[in-house]
């Protein structure tokens, strides 16, 4: 059975930093896309980041250059290093499997994680 569990979410103050967490198992992790999502109150879920099974990593817009995605095979685990934040990254952050394209979603979806910027 696969499973996506993400943590590492909380409250940060403006300009701080979060590392989100995201252990899989119950997938073949080295053929799949991972990709981080976030979902505001009120907007739709969007794409974030995502990393390939060789490490090519593409961001949204709005984090490049702030937000850092990687991966590890042998932990089975990806991870979202965030830096920078803002309120506008306030959301629930999800951790995605199976994904067609960078921003092209599977169907393996973990819980959330909720991330609050604020002072």
């Amino acid at each position: 059975q696969v499973q996506l569990v993400e943590s590492g979410g909380g409250l940060v103050q403006p300009g701080g930093s979060l590392r989100l967490s995201c252990a899989v198992s119950g997938v073949n992790f080295n053929y799949h896309i991972m990709g981080w999502y976030r979902e505001a109150p009120g907007t739709h879920r969007e794409w974030v980041a995502g990393i390939t099974n060789r490490g090519t990593a593409a961001y949204t817009d709005s984090v490049e250059g702030r937000f850092t995605i990687s991966r590890d095979g042998a932990e089975n685990a990806v991870w979202l290093q965030m830096s920078s934040l803002t309120p506008e990254d306030t959301a629930v952050y999800y951790c995605n499997a199976g994904g067609g394209g960078f921003s092209i979603p599977g169907r393996i979806w973990g819980q959330g994680t909720q991330v609050t910027v604020s002072s």
